[in-house]
């Protein structure tokens, strides 16, 4: 991981690529999913896609495989099995890295010490009731992004020539609207009215898929 990051920190803006990860929310916290999507958006991440869905003991056990033999691997199957979660496929630049810091070391009893604004500290409640999950590698990220969204296609991020003229065609108007609108109305916060303005008018928005299971065979 260290040497990804520092491709990344030598990479001219150009080549700058954009990364995905999963993240869960657990079922501790799935009564806060809102204000925890609002954090993650925040910090600069796109919700790809999101789904709501109660895995069962096996299925957690399949998704917790590099676990398997550890003391706690019972109750944690037992516990994400518990409750629904939310499933969310995240995109920014060093996704994986970011979605880390933000969630805080895994331990919520001691992110509270060390890390008091990471959503671990806000949300969770212990070493096990810890709010979130992410994926650890660019490998972890990929099977368990498979995993959560086996039905799922998903396109190859755009970059370069591409990227921009996506913007232009998909972005730059929305964009351009909600300015229009924000010079209309010269609210006292700007910033907070835009950022409210555009997730309300995202043509974008990622859509819920509700259901019980994780589809059999991933």
């Amino acid at each position: 991981m260290e040497e990804d990051t520092l491709e990344h920190q030598r990479a001219p803006p150009s080549r700058i690529s954009v990364e995905r990860t999963l993240a869960l929310i657990k079922p501790d916290a799935i009564d806060q999913a809102d204000q925890i999507q609002e954090i993650i958006l925040l910090s600069g991440f796109t919700i790809l896609q999101k789904r709501k869905l109660q895995l069962s003991p096996e299925q957690c056990s399949d998704f917790y495989t590099e676990h398997y033999g550890q003391p706690f691997f019972p109750s944690l199957t037992a516990f994400m099995s518990s409750g629904p979660v939310m499933a969310l496929a995240l995109a920014r630049h060093r996704a994986i890295a970011t979605w880390k810091g933000l969630m805080g070391p895994s331990d919520s009893t001691k992110a509270r010490e060390t890390h008091p604004d990471c959503l671990r500290a806000q949300f969770g409640t212990s070493d096990l009731r810890n709010a979130v999950h992410g994926s650890e590698t660019f490998s972890a990220a990929e099977r368990e992004l498979k995993f959560m969204f086996p039905n799922s296609v998903i396109e190859p991020i755009l970059q370069g020539e591409a990227a921009i003229e996506y913007l232009s065609r998909n972005i730059h108007p929305t964009l351009l609207t909600g300015l229009t609108e924000l010079c209309k109305i010269k609210p006292a916060d700007p910033f907070t009215w835009l950022a409210d303005w555009l997730s309300q008018n995202n043509p974008n928005t990622p859509q819920i898929t509700e259901g019980t299971v994780v589809e059999n065979g991933v």
